[in-house]
């Protein structure tokens, strides 16, 4: 038989089954339509395997962006070939940084660190401007000065010096001063800035759309990042020079097609400005990053997501700018799989976000990437992470590698009926929405003219508006709330690392700091 003619058999014998098997079902329910979809090689329009889906690590990456994945155990005993940031954190001021990385390492967690900066380090004001009052060292660590970075970095040395770690930088308008203390901080130790290794986020067009710790408007803007790119292609070649956010724009309202469509025109706006720069396009992108796209707890659309997003980025660096390199064509990630965002966690039952954080690291094994997640329960509880959170989430990740044996095959949904389709169907709908992007002048143009910001306000609404009538069930928050239902916490077996008093007493602490800095130093 044919391959056309067994579709015909196939098209027979599924109307055959929706007129009795199915038709008989639904009868007897007493419904008139089926709550169920069920996915047949009709559904897939001339499904070509190699153009498609492909073999992991290679062309178009839809499977996955290695061959192999990197496990926990790897990540846990240090590997050579693991050189990465730790986990995020930071607040109070340097001193107290400092000793939260120390007292962390001495935990056994491991890694550089992945600085998290308080606003108004990240919208560039001193600690002593009137404007900062009250936000200092709040969400993040105070850095006002190389001073600053310099004690930061007193629990980097040794075997953990700048040379042997990566540094994470989740800062974006000033994300170029930071580099420079980086920098000038290497230069004190003796450290060729050619050694040293990191990622800035320096993703400013995002916090436009999003986020807003911007300090310029768009345009201006892009011209900091050009020569961020442009001197990290030349002098820091190790370093990431930026990691392209989705996160940020999915935690505001955007859809899983807006997401991939509105964090790739933004990355297409960074490629162009390097090529304008007069950079060839196979020396600086291999160095381009992103972030996690940050998913919902949609199961299959989120798996769609990831994979319909790599093969799209692949497509967009061979052909619309002509990447020779294949690492070019990499979508490069920290997981390279789906997960689910912080906007999926809630503050309500807190450790039922363990259970949503585990379903997305299962999203993820079965996308393509290792079985990482979500965040710790306490998430949406303030900053910083409790320990025993931080050790819920270690072993829920454990025993899906482990025990469960995720992350052993490599998106083992290639070749589904269902998950190709939607692949295809995620990948339409966020090709049309990059179009429209580009017919208003691309990225930038369309944030001078609020259309992202628009699109994504429209979604938000729509998306609190469905958990307010209930059309969409949140567990704990609007459905299976009643009087019978167990409000279930854990007990505290370890003080949280950040300590409230340092944290309260930081401001005014960060403040006698700098005047001493500004007292003491060469203005000329």
């Amino acid at each position: 038989m044919s391959g056309n003619d067994k579709l015909e058999e196939i098209r027979r014998r599924r109307k055959e089954w929706q007129e009795k098997t199915l038709g008989q079902a639904l009868e007897r329910l007493g419904i008139s339509e089926s709550p169920n979809r069920f996915y047949t090689p009709l559904d897939l329009d001339r499904h070509d395997f190699l153009e498609k889906v492909g073999f992991p690590g290679e062309y178009p990456f839809t499977s996955g962006i290695y061959p192999a994945n990197i496990t926990f155990q790897m990540m846990a005993e240090g590997s050579a070939a693991v050189v990465r940031g730790g986990d995020y954190g930071g607040y109070g001021t340097p001193e107290d940084t400092r000793d939260y990385y120390e007292y962390m390492a001495s935990r056994g967690r491991f890694g550089g660190p992945n600085i998290a900066f308080d606003l108004p380090t990240q919208c560039g004001y001193d600690s002593d401007d009137p404007n900062a009052r009250g936000e200092v060292g709040r969400t993040g660590v105070a850095i006002d000065t190389l001073r600053d970075f310099e004690v930061l970095y007193e629990a980097f040395v040794g075997d953990n010096d700048l040379d042997k770690i990566a540094s994470a930088f989740t800062i974006n308008a000033p994300a170029n001063i930071i580099i420079a203390m980086y920098v000038a901080l290497a230069e004190k130790r003796g450290i060729p800035s050619n050694r040293l290794r990191g990622t800035p986020q320096n993703d400013i067009l995002k916090e436009l759309v999003a986020r807003g710790t911007y300090i310029f408007p768009p345009r201006p803007s892009m011209r900091m990042t050009r020569d961020t790119i442009t001197y990290c292609t030349e002098h820091i070649p190790r370093m990431n020079w930026i990691s392209v956010c989705g996160y940020h724009m999915r935690e505001a309202g955007a859809t899983a097609t807006q997401v991939i469509a509105f964090t790739f025109a933004n990355a297409i706006a960074y490629v162009q400005t390097g090529i304008d720069a007069g950079l060839d396009v196979d020396d600086f992108v291999p160095r381009l990053s992103f972030l996690v796209m940050g998913g919902s707890m949609d199961f299959f659309t989120e798996i769609a997501r990831a994979r319909a997003a790599r093969r799209m980025w692949a497509g967009i660096m061979k052909e619309r700018f002509s990447a020779k390199n294949p690492r070019s064509w990499i979508m490069r990630e920290p997981t390279g799989g789906a997960n689910i965002g912080r906007f999926n966690l809630t503050s309500q039952r807190p450790l039922n976000n363990l259970t949503r954080s585990v379903i997305g690291g299962v999203m993820s094994s079965l996308s393509g990437g290792p079985p990482y997640g979500g965040g710790p329960y306490d998430e949406p509880l303030g900053l910083g992470h409790s320990l025993e959170a931080l050790q819920l989430q270690m072993d829920a990740i454990r025993i899906m590698e482990c025990e469960c044996k995720l992350g052993h095959v490599l998106d083992p949904f290639a070749g589904s009926y269902f998950v190709e389709s939607l692949t295809d169907q995620v990948e339409e709908e966020a090709w049309r929405e990059i179009e429209k992007i580009d017919a208003m002048g691309g990225a930038v143009a369309a944030i001078e003219t609020g259309y992202m910001q628009r699109e994504i306000a429209k979604i938000a609404y729509r998306y609190q508006r469905e958990i307010e009538s209930g059309e969409r069930i949140i567990v704990g928050i609007n459905r299976f709330v009643g009087e019978n239902e167990l409000e279930v916490t854990t007990g505290r077996l370890m003080e949280h690392p950040y300590d409230p008093k340092k944290r309260a007493d930081a401001e005014e602490k960060q403040i006698r700091n700098l005047a001493q800095v500004k007292g003491e130093r060469d203005n000329r």
